[in-house]
């Protein structure tokens, strides 16, 4: 599967904002500076469709894109920066909350998990509260270009195992600045659109 055209359609602090359709939604979603915005920018071949910053917390709405005029991303506030106060992080809990329980569309979420560390309290909460929602999550390792090869394989178990991973979801290593694991998780997507 191929990403031919990627929008930004708006950005929504509550679901009953999104634009009225019937077509499957992506949810994007992880620890402040994980990589979305340069995760996102690489499934769609772009460079600057989500903006990246070396500031995190960044992103402090739902920032939905339409792709290929016929399905949606959502990308959602980074959690875990401790420079944010309780009432936004509150607030950003709240807005993806309103989205996962409204939302009749979504079919699939992406977690983001930085590769080179183990998971965070804060990523291992959310993974739960995910599953809780009986969600499909696909467990995204970052910055893979990062370690070095044997680091891998040790780090990988180690994030399998520390989040309690359901052997139903995929977990794929990529990386923004290699393009590894494009492939893998266009595939993913593709399965689900064409279901």
């Amino acid at each position: 599967m191929q990403i031919n055209k990627a929008e930004f359609v708006m950005s929504a602090v509550k679901y009953s904002a999104f634009p009225e359709h019937n077509s499957v939604e992506f949810m994007f979603c992880g620890r402040s500076n994980v990589g979305k915005s340069s995760f996102i920018n690489m499934l769609c071949n772009r460079k600057n469709l989500a903006k990246t910053s070396s500031n995190p917390g960044k992103t402090q709405t739902l920032n939905i894109y339409r792709i290929n005029d016929f399905f949606y991303f959502v990308d959602v506030p980074g959690y875990g920066y401790a420079n944010i106060s309780k009432s936004i992080q509150k607030k950003f809990g709240d807005m993806v909350e309103n989205y996962i329980r409204r939302s009749p569309h979504l079919k699939m979420v992406f977690l983001l998990i930085d590769y080179r560390h183990p998971p965070t309290e804060d990523d291992i909460t959310m993974y739960e509260y995910l599953k809780y929602y009986r969600l499909p999550v696909s467990i995204i390792l970052t910055k893979a270009d990062k370690l070095k090869r044997g680091e891998r394989e040790i780090n990988k178990k180690r994030i399998i195992k520390d989040l309690n991973v359901d052997p139903m979801d995929h977990v794929y290593v990529t990386s923004g600045e290699t393009r590894e694991g494009k492939e893998e998780v266009l595939e993913k997507i593709f399965e689900i659109v064409t279901a």
